[in-house]
């Protein structure tokens, strides 16, 4: 019988950076990033730069077959205490069920890191028996509301700490995109320098925006109903980008979020919840809710469906839709979607 409960990143991570390596590992999920990182360290640790060119290998599932990848699970090390053999897209490997024998007899000599980039059908074979003799995870994409603290505990691993408003901002921006909020964190700690408290002028500076003209500014301007503002700073914002496309689709990106968390305290207000509990549903610091209140009382549930409506069309534009300028398409989005 399958182990009932899988191992968490962390407890992966510590078990690496440790070397307290099993001869097995079996990990699949939708949250490639996390199970990229964890192969990472897996390498790092498990064998030195030197031990690599004959102790590594990592295949694609589609790029070969079950007997191939066995004989290499199967072999030796060379002048190395292990041999590394890591399998992506395990699900694409032919003749994959090979490896329901090899669970049960795994090579104690290497550590094999099987890994399938969603979730296979646990009840056949081999996935059912790399679970009962292998260690597992299963990588689930994160709720919107575990991003905040997803983001405070990686920013504390490398050393820093953000003030709330940055936690905020920054998954405001990035959503459940783990990988950009690792590279948003990465950017944001290279432009503080040897400063470790991170604000949300950092945040800010780091995307190479202004004060004045950001999407949060532009966010707090359409939650409080100034259409001219929200104009006026739509409109500086792409004046000043690189890619005005590119940055219109970030504030139609950030924007979703946005209505997404109205929408989810308008069942809120209905059931009538405390705002702690609200915070906690709808993915929001409990510093912000009041903000968030307050851009709630312009946007009414028909104004919020009216406001998915206009970023979807202004989606489907900026990614090929329509030859218009992006600056008009985000002038008319906005004008649609301010009550």
């Amino acid at each position: 019988m399958a182990k009932s409960k899988g191992l968490s990143y962390e407890q992966l991570r510590t078990a690496f950076q440790h070397q307290n390596f099993k001869p097995l590992y079996f990990l699949y999920g939708e949250e490639e990033f996390l199970m990229s990182e964890l192969q990472d360290t897996l390498i790092a640790n498990a064998l030195s730069p030197g031990e690599r060119d004959f102790n590594l290998d990592i295949v694609y599932g589609a790029d070969t077959d079950g007997p191939a990848v066995r004989n290499l699970c199967t072999s030796y090390p060379v002048m190395a205490p292990r041999r590394v053999v890591i399998v992506r897209d395990f699900d694409k490997l032919k003749d994959n069920r090979l490896f329901k024998e090899y669970a049960e007899q795994p090579n104690p000599q290497a550590v094999v890191l099987l890994v399938c980039g969603g979730k296979p059908n646990l009840s056949a074979h081999p996935y059912r028996a790399l679970r009962e003799h292998g260690a597992w995870a299963h990588f689930k994409p994160l709720y919107d509301n575990q991003v905040p603290g997803w983001i405070r505990s990686r920013a504390k691993a490398e050393g820093y700490s953000l003030e709330p408003q940055a936690v905020q901002m920054l998954a405001e921006f990035v959503g459940n995109d783990l990988r950009a909020a690792a590279g948003e964190i990465e950017k944001i700690a290279t432009y503080a320098g040897t400063r470790t408290r991170l604000t949300a002028d950092d945040v800010i500076a780091a995307s190479g925006q202004t004060r004045e003209f950001n999407v949060f500014e532009l966010q707090n301007a359409i939650g409080e109903a100034r259409l001219q503002d929200a104009l006026r700073i739509g409109d500086r914002m792409l004046e000043q980008a690189a890619n005005p496309t590119g940055e219109a689709l970030k504030i139609v990106a950030v924007l979703n979020s946005y209505l997404v968390k109205l929408w989810k305290l308008t069942a809120c207000q209905q059931k009538n919840v405390s705002q702690k509990q609200m915070a906690r549903r709808a993915g929001i610091s409990p510093y912000f809710v009041k903000e968030y209140l307050t851009g709630l009382r312009h946007f009414p549930l028909p104004a919020i469906e009216t406001g998915f409506s206009a970023l979807l069309a202004a989606d489907f534009e900026l990614k090929g839709g329509a030859a218009r300028d992006p600056r008009l398409i985000l002038t008319l989005m906005l004008r649609r979607l301010v009550p």
